[in-house]
């Protein structure tokens, strides 16, 4: 779980990053959660776009993905969401106290 410093932290973080994927019309599905993992394995910090045409809002997205990933919730602003899971395996980003 997250402090609200390190989510301040993290935001300000992302806040430079594009989004990487897009959630449209398909909604959340498996493959999805395999690519979100994925990329939060590499990058371990992401952005993430909801359609319009999704069936489902980016809030929904995120509790989705947040608990199937698993990941934190870092933000979610608009149609846009933030994500954070520490990398196993190349620990980049270090979270203050």
């Amino acid at each position: 779980m997250l402090t609200s410093k390190q989510r301040a932290y993290l935001r300000a973080l992302a806040n430079p990053l594009s989004p990487i994927f897009q959630i449209g019309k398909g909604g959340v599905t498996e493959e999805t959660y395999f690519q979100i993992s994925n990329a939060l394995e590499a990058r371990e910090l992401i952005k993430v776009s909801v359609l319009e045409t999704a069936p489902c809002t980016a809030r929904e997205a995120a509790e989705a993905l947040a608990e199937d990933v698993p990941c934190d919730v870092v933000a979610v602003l608009g149609n846009r969401m933030v994500l954070y899971r520490p990398s196993e395996e190349k620990k980049r980003i270090e979270l203050p106290r």
